[in-house]
């Protein structure tokens, strides 16, 4: 199975999730008002991803750690699942600069 974006609503709102061949997520969006707006996003991060230096490496509040992808207005357009090592968050990042250039949306709204 090959990557996708997997676009989904949520009542009003509209999100995307980034998944892996395996079928895990790797990368999620924020919750967006409009579906235009979530596609837009999918294209941002198809974007930036290849370029590391949109890549903000950090621990989340109870110190595993994660990722976020920025847009380069500084912006954050996709945030990590929570790892267990920082080896493993590195492989989640180079899995979203390998993937999310060309992976297809399924769009199920």
């Amino acid at each position: 199975m090959a990557a996708k974006f997997l676009l989904t609503r949520s009542g009003p709102q509209f999100l995307f999730v980034l998944k892996a061949g395996n079928g895990e997520p790797i990368l999620h969006s924020e919750r967006y008002t409009t579906k235009q707006s979530a596609q837009n996003g999918i294209e941002s991060v198809r974007k930036n991803s290849p370029a590391d230096s949109r890549y903000e490496r950090k621990n989340a509040s109870n110190g595993e750690p994660m990722f976020n992808l920025k847009a380069g207005n500084g912006e954050v357009i996709g945030t990590s699942e929570r790892y267990s090592t920082t080896t493993a968050r590195d492989g989640g990042i180079e899995s979203v600069k390998a993937n999310a250039p060309a992976a297809p949306v399924d769009d199920q709204t």
